[in-house]
Protein backbone atom coordinates (compact mmCIF):
# COMPACT_ATOMS: atom_id res chain seq x y z
CA UNK A 1 0.00 0.00 0.00
CA UNK A 2 2.81 2.42 0.85
CA UNK A 3 4.44 1.61 -2.47
CA UNK A 4 1.19 2.35 -4.33
CA UNK A 5 0.81 5.71 -2.56
CA UNK A 6 4.37 6.62 -3.46
CA UNK A 7 3.80 5.74 -7.17
CA UNK A 8 0.56 7.81 -7.18
CA UNK A 9 2.44 10.69 -5.57
CA UNK A 10 5.19 10.49 -8.25
CA UNK A 11 2.57 10.24 -11.01
CA UNK A 12 0.77 13.29 -9.55
CA UNK A 13 4.08 15.20 -9.51
CA UNK A 14 4.78 14.27 -13.14
CA UNK A 15 1.24 15.29 -14.14
CA UNK A 16 1.62 18.61 -12.31
CA UNK A 17 4.98 19.20 -14.01
CA UNK A 18 3.50 18.45 -17.48
CA UNK A 19 0.48 20.68 -16.78
CA UNK A 20 2.73 23.56 -15.65
CA UNK A 21 4.93 23.05 -18.72
CA UNK A 22 1.87 23.05 -20.99
CA UNK A 23 0.55 26.24 -19.35
CA UNK A 24 3.95 27.93 -19.68
CA UNK A 25 4.15 26.97 -23.36
CA UNK A 26 0.59 28.18 -23.95
CA UNK A 27 1.44 31.50 -22.26
CA UNK A 28 4.56 31.78 -24.42
CA UNK A 29 2.53 31.17 -27.61
CA UNK A 30 -0.08 33.75 -26.50
CA UNK A 31 2.68 36.29 -25.79
CA UNK A 32 4.26 35.65 -29.21
CA UNK A 33 0.90 36.16 -30.94
CA UNK A 34 0.39 39.39 -28.98
CA UNK A 35 3.84 40.66 -29.93
CA UNK A 36 3.24 39.84 -33.58
CA UNK A 37 0.03 41.92 -33.60
CA UNK A 38 1.78 44.79 -31.81
CA UNK A 39 4.84 44.66 -34.08
CA UNK A 40 3.30 46.51 -37.04
CA UNK A 41 1.93 49.50 -35.03
CA UNK A 42 5.11 49.70 -32.96
CA UNK A 43 7.27 49.57 -36.10
CA UNK A 44 5.12 52.28 -37.71
CA UNK A 45 5.54 54.50 -34.63
CA UNK A 46 9.28 53.84 -34.60
CA UNK A 47 9.56 54.77 -38.30
CA UNK A 48 7.51 57.95 -37.89
CA UNK A 49 9.59 59.09 -34.92
CA UNK A 50 12.96 58.31 -36.48
CA UNK A 51 12.23 58.69 -40.20
CA UNK A 52 13.62 55.17 -40.64
CA UNK A 53 12.93 53.63 -44.05
CA UNK A 54 11.92 56.96 -45.56
CA UNK A 55 8.85 57.32 -43.35
CA UNK A 56 7.74 60.91 -43.09
CA UNK A 57 6.61 62.91 -40.09
CA UNK A 58 3.33 64.77 -39.75
CA UNK A 59 2.48 68.17 -38.29
CA UNK A 60 -0.46 70.56 -38.04
CA UNK A 61 1.37 73.59 -39.41
CA UNK A 62 4.62 74.47 -41.14
CA UNK A 63 7.44 76.10 -39.18
CA UNK A 64 7.70 79.88 -39.07
CA UNK A 65 11.27 79.72 -40.38
CA UNK A 66 11.82 79.61 -44.15
CA UNK A 67 15.41 79.33 -45.38
CA UNK A 68 16.93 80.54 -48.63
CA UNK A 69 18.12 77.03 -49.48
CA UNK A 70 15.93 75.39 -52.13
CA UNK A 71 15.05 71.71 -52.32
CA UNK A 72 13.59 69.89 -55.33
CA UNK A 73 10.74 67.58 -54.40
CA UNK A 74 10.03 64.83 -56.95
CA UNK A 75 6.71 62.99 -56.98
CA UNK A 76 6.38 59.31 -57.82
CA UNK A 77 3.31 57.07 -58.07
CA UNK A 78 2.66 53.34 -58.23
CA UNK A 79 -0.41 51.09 -58.16
CA UNK A 80 -0.46 47.54 -56.88
CA UNK A 81 -1.51 45.10 -59.61
CA UNK A 82 -4.60 44.15 -57.55
CA UNK A 83 -6.11 47.64 -57.90
CA UNK A 84 -7.37 48.64 -61.35
CA UNK A 85 -6.63 52.35 -61.00
CA UNK A 86 -4.59 54.86 -62.92
CA UNK A 87 -2.61 56.97 -60.45
CA UNK A 88 -0.15 59.77 -61.22
CA UNK A 89 1.24 63.04 -59.89
CA UNK A 90 -0.14 66.18 -61.56
CA UNK A 91 3.34 67.76 -61.37
CA UNK A 92 6.48 65.65 -61.49
CA UNK A 93 8.49 67.99 -59.25
CA UNK A 94 8.45 71.25 -57.32
CA UNK A 95 11.24 73.52 -56.10
CA UNK A 96 10.51 74.89 -52.65
CA UNK A 97 12.49 76.67 -49.98
CA UNK A 98 13.24 74.66 -46.87
CA UNK A 99 10.52 75.44 -44.30
CA UNK A 100 8.09 76.66 -46.97
CA UNK A 101 4.73 74.92 -47.32
CA UNK A 102 4.32 72.95 -50.55
CA UNK A 103 1.09 71.73 -52.10
CA UNK A 104 1.07 68.92 -54.66
CA UNK A 105 -1.74 66.96 -56.26
CA UNK A 106 -2.00 63.37 -57.37
CA UNK A 107 -4.78 62.12 -59.61
CA UNK A 108 -6.50 58.74 -59.40
CA UNK A 109 -8.94 57.20 -61.88
CA UNK A 110 -11.03 54.07 -61.33
CA UNK A 111 -10.71 52.09 -64.58
CA UNK A 112 -13.54 49.64 -63.78
CA UNK A 113 -17.32 49.62 -63.61
CA UNK A 114 -17.18 48.77 -59.88
CA UNK A 115 -16.69 50.86 -56.75
CA UNK A 116 -13.07 50.38 -55.64
CA UNK A 117 -11.38 51.36 -52.40
CA UNK A 118 -7.65 51.99 -52.14
CA UNK A 119 -5.16 52.86 -49.44
CA UNK A 120 -1.86 54.58 -50.12
CA UNK A 121 1.46 53.86 -48.49
CA UNK A 122 4.36 56.24 -48.89
CA UNK A 123 8.07 56.64 -48.46
CA UNK A 124 10.77 59.20 -49.07
CA UNK A 125 14.12 58.83 -50.77
CA UNK A 126 16.79 59.20 -49.65
CA UNK A 127 15.46 57.39 -46.56
CA UNK A 128 17.52 59.55 -44.19
CA UNK A 129 15.57 62.62 -45.39
CA UNK A 130 12.29 61.05 -44.25
CA UNK A 131 12.78 62.44 -40.75
CA UNK A 132 12.76 66.00 -42.12
CA UNK A 133 10.02 65.60 -44.74
CA UNK A 134 6.79 66.49 -42.94
CA UNK A 135 3.22 66.18 -44.17
CA UNK A 136 0.51 68.53 -42.90
CA UNK A 137 -2.34 66.98 -44.87
CA UNK A 138 -2.35 63.91 -47.08
CA UNK A 139 -4.76 61.64 -48.91
CA UNK A 140 -2.75 58.74 -47.52
CA UNK A 141 -4.29 59.28 -44.08
CA UNK A 142 -7.68 57.91 -45.26
CA UNK A 143 -9.11 55.24 -47.55
CA UNK A 144 -10.05 56.53 -50.99
CA UNK A 145 -13.36 55.35 -52.47
CA UNK A 146 -13.73 55.78 -56.22
CA UNK A 147 -16.97 55.18 -58.07
CA UNK A 148 -16.85 53.48 -61.50
CA UNK A 149 -14.84 55.66 -63.88
CA UNK A 150 -14.44 58.42 -61.25
CA UNK A 151 -11.40 60.71 -61.38
CA UNK A 152 -10.26 62.59 -58.28
CA UNK A 153 -7.44 64.99 -57.50
CA UNK A 154 -5.88 64.35 -54.11
CA UNK A 155 -3.72 66.93 -52.32
CA UNK A 156 -0.68 66.54 -50.14
CA UNK A 157 0.53 69.54 -48.12
CA UNK A 158 4.10 69.26 -46.90
CA UNK A 159 7.32 71.02 -45.90
CA UNK A 160 10.97 70.17 -45.39
CA UNK A 161 11.94 70.85 -41.79
CA UNK A 162 14.65 73.54 -41.50
CA UNK A 163 16.54 71.26 -39.10
CA UNK A 164 17.71 69.33 -42.18
CA UNK A 165 20.49 71.92 -42.64
CA UNK A 166 21.94 70.90 -39.26
CA UNK A 167 22.29 67.27 -40.40
CA UNK A 168 25.76 67.15 -41.94
CA UNK A 169 25.01 63.72 -43.45
CA UNK A 170 22.40 65.39 -45.69
CA UNK A 171 24.44 68.38 -46.92
CA UNK A 172 24.66 66.75 -50.35
CA UNK A 173 20.88 66.20 -50.67
CA UNK A 174 19.30 68.57 -53.17
CA UNK A 175 16.35 66.36 -54.22
CA UNK A 176 13.83 64.42 -52.15
CA UNK A 177 11.44 61.97 -53.80
CA UNK A 178 7.99 61.40 -52.31
CA UNK A 179 6.60 58.10 -53.55
CA UNK A 180 3.10 56.66 -53.08
CA UNK A 181 1.79 53.19 -53.83
CA UNK A 182 -1.94 52.49 -53.81
CA UNK A 183 -3.16 49.07 -52.67
CA UNK A 184 -6.67 47.66 -52.83
CA UNK A 185 -8.68 47.50 -49.64
CA UNK A 186 -8.92 43.79 -48.79
CA UNK A 187 -12.66 43.77 -48.21
CA UNK A 188 -13.88 45.93 -51.10
CA UNK A 189 -17.58 45.17 -50.51
CA UNK A 190 -17.74 46.38 -46.90
CA UNK A 191 -15.36 49.28 -47.51
CA UNK A 192 -17.41 50.66 -50.42
CA UNK A 193 -20.58 50.91 -48.30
Amino acid sequence: MAMSAQVDFENEGARRHRRNLALALLALVAAMVGVSFAAVPLYRIFCQVTGYGGTTSSADVAPSTVLDRTMTIRFDSNVNSGLDWEFRPIEHSQDIKIGETGLAFYQARNLTDEVLVGTATFNVTPPSAGYYFTKIDCFCFTEQVLQPGQVIDMPVTYFVDPEIVDDKDLDHVKTITLSYTFYPKRDQASAAN
